[in-house]
C-alpha cells in the first residue's frame, strides 16, 4: 500500500486540493473486499480533511469475500455505498461466467450489508450470454428486487484480450430482443434508466462525474485519472507499479477531443449535451434527430431518447 500512499500524495499535490473538496470516492477496479479495512485506515485518515460532509464513498466487493466482519470494518472507515459484483442469480450461469461465488452467498452478502447500516446498495448484472434465455434474466431481475438495493448496473458481456473468454468469443451473444426486455424489466420496477448500464431510485454521483467529464483522481495501478484538459494513466503492470508509482502516462486532450467526448458522454446518460457547444452544422443535424423524435430539447440541452442508440446519434449529429 505504500506505494498507493506514494501517489496519492503526488495527486493531492498535483490537483491542487483544499479542504473538502472531494465529493465521492469510489474503491474499486478488482477485489477491495479482499484486502482488509485496516490496510485502508491511513488513506482514509489523509483523505478525511478533503471530504465534503455529504461524500459518497463506493466500495466494490465480491459476494465470497465481503464478510460481516469486513463490511463493518469498511462503513466504519466511512464508506456509505456498497456495489457487489452479483453478476447473475442462477448458479449454473455464475459457474459458467467463472464466477468463485454462490447465489445464496450474493444473497446473505447484500442482506448483511443492509442490515450493518448502508446507506446505499447496489449490485451488478451481466446479460447477453449465450446461456442467456428470458426466464433466467427474468428470475435475475425478479431476486435482485427482493432485496434492499437501490441501484444496479447491467452489462453486456463483453470479450475483452488476455481474459478467460479471449479464446471462446462464443459466449457473448447479445440479442436486442432480450436487451430491450431486461432493460425494460428494471425500468418497470421503479429504477430510472440514468446512463447506459445503470439504473436507480439512487443516481451514483461518482458515476454522473465521469458523464460530466468532472475531474477526478485515479490512485493505484491502472486508475485513470482526469484534469481539465489531461488524462493520467499509472502503469497497469502492479510490480512496476510498486516500484515506481509515479510512472504516469499523460494524454493531452485538445478542445475538439473534449468536446467529442462530452457528446458521446453526455448521450449515454442523463446529463445530456449543450446546443452552445455545437457547431451550427451540428445543430441542424440535431434538429433532425428532434424532429424524428430521437433526442428531446429542454431549455438548452438535449437528451437522448434511446440510449442504445447513443453511438449511432452522436456520429450523426458530427457526421
Amino acid at each position: 500500500m505504500d506505494s498507493l500512499y506514494v501517489q496519492f500524495e503526488h495527486e493531492l499535490e498535483r490537483f491542487g486540493a483544499s479542504e473538502k473538496c472531494i465529493s465521492s470516492v469510489f474503491i474499486g477496479g478488482g477485489t477491495p473486499s479482499t484486502v482488509e479495512p485496516e490496510l485502508y485506515e491511513k488513506l482514509f485518515t489523509r483523505l478525511k480533511p478533503f471530504l465534503q460532509d455529504d461524500v459518497e464513498i463506493t466500495t466494490e466487493a465480491n459476494p465470497n469475500s465481503a464478510s460481516s466482519t469486513w463490511l463493518t470494518g469498511m462503513k466504519k472507515l466511512g464508506c456509505t455505498r456498497v456495489s457487489f459484483g452479483v453478476q447473475s442469480f442462477n448458479d449454473t450461469k455464475l459457474k459458467f461466467l467463472g464466477r468463485e461465488h454462490s447465489s445464496v452467498q450474493a444473497l446473505n452478502a447484500i442482506q448483511a450489508a443492509h442490515d450493518i447500516g448502508f446507506k446505499h446498495l447496489s449490485l451488478d448484472l451481466i446479460y447477453a450470454t449465450k446461456m442467456d434465455t428470458k426466464k433466467i434474466l427474468e428470475e435475475d431481475i425478479k431476486t435482485a428486487f427482493t432485496l434492499p438495493i437501490d441501484h444496479i448496473s447491467a452489462y453486456a458481456l463483453t470479450i475483452e484480450e488476455n481474459t478467460l473468454f479471449a479464446s471462446h468469443p462464443e459466449v457473448a451473444k447479445e440479442k436486442l430482443e432480450l436487451t430491450e426486455f431486461f432493460i425494460n424489466s428494471i425500468k418497470e420496477k421503479g429504477f430510472e434508466h440514468y446512463e447506459i448500464s445503470n439504473f436507480g431510485k439512487y443516481q451514483c454521483q461518482h458515476n454522473i462525474g465521469y458523464w460530466k467529464l468532472d475531474d477526478y483522481m485515479g490512485v493505484g495501478s491502472g486508475a485513470v485519472g482526469m484534469l481539465k484538459n489531461k488524462r493520467f494513466y499509472p502503469t497497469k503492470d502492479i510490480d512496476a507499479y510498486i516500484k515506481n508509482p509515479l510512472d504516469i502516462e499523460v494524454e493531452d486532450l485538445s478542445e475538439e477531443d473534449i468536446k467529442i467526448e462530452k457528446i458521446f458522454l453526455g448521450l449515454r446518460s442523463n446529463v445530456g449535451i449543450d446546443l452552445d457547444n455545437l457547431s451550427s452544422f451540428e445543430k441542424k443535424q440535431v434538429k433532425v434527430l428532434i424532429d424524428e423524435a430521437k433526442v428531446t430539447q429542454v431549455e438548452n440541452r438535449i437528451y437522448n431518447n434511446d440510449f442504445l442508440l447513443s453511438d449511432e446519434i452522436a456520429l450523426f449529429i458530427q457526421s
